[in-house]
């Protein structure tokens, strides 16, 4: 999956503030997201953060998953 620092991630599934949008910060075998509701950041596997992507939206274009 090419995601790319900067790209914000649109999940499946909610963050518990309520917004479903997650800036990228950091990529590897860890993503680094950042939840532009709250501003909470949040590191978990990539594995993980890719299951749960529904849409990357990367400088005003929006791509599927």
């Amino acid at each position: 999956m090419d995601v790319r620092v900067g790209d914000v991630l649109l999940m499946k599934k909610s963050h518990p503030c309520g917004n479903s949008r997650f800036l990228v910060l950091r990529i590897g075998m860890d993503f680094k997201i950042r939840c532009e509701g709250c501003g909470r950041e949040i590191m978990a596997p990539r594995s993980k953060i890719e299951k749960r992507i529904k849409k990357i939206i990367r400088d005003g274009e929006e791509m599927a998953k």
